[in-house]
């Protein structure tokens, strides 16, 4: 059998306040909390999910990884209000002002992006 992703992990300062975050933005589930990991998917029999992993140090330089999220194209400003609400802050990595992204960080300074759906990219 071929290696397929199984979980995407991520360290935390926070366990339970990163994990409940992430969760909340996918509307997702806790699918297993235990004192040093905790896992979240869309539902106990889905193919990957994220995984949150204790550390004692927080981050200080910019992700090497991060997740681009997408909604529909008229939902875009209203999942980053929610987004914004859930605890994420606006964060400037040096974008122009011309990207068809928006940058955010989690809790925890992660950055991660809301783009805009392939379908506005076109033409």
């Amino acid at each position: 059998m071929p290696a397929s992703l199984h979980h995407i992990v991520i360290d935390a300062h926070d366990l339970p306040t990163l994990a409940r975050f992430w969760a909340a933005v996918l509307r997702w589930r806790i699918l297993s909390e235990r004192e040093r990991e905790i896992v979240i998917g869309p539902d106990v029999n889905a193919a990957t999910g994220i995984c949150f992993m204790p550390v004692t140090d927080r981050k200080v330089v910019k992700n090497r990884l991060h997740f681009d999220l997408t909604s529909g194209a008229e939902d875009r400003d209203a999942e980053i209000e929610r987004i914004l609400a859930l605890g994420a802050v606006r964060a400037d990595v040096g974008q122009t002002g011309e990207e068809s992204w928006t940058v955010l960080a989690d809790p925890e300074g992660n950055e991660f992006c809301m783009v805009r759906t392939k379908e506005t990219l076109i033409g």
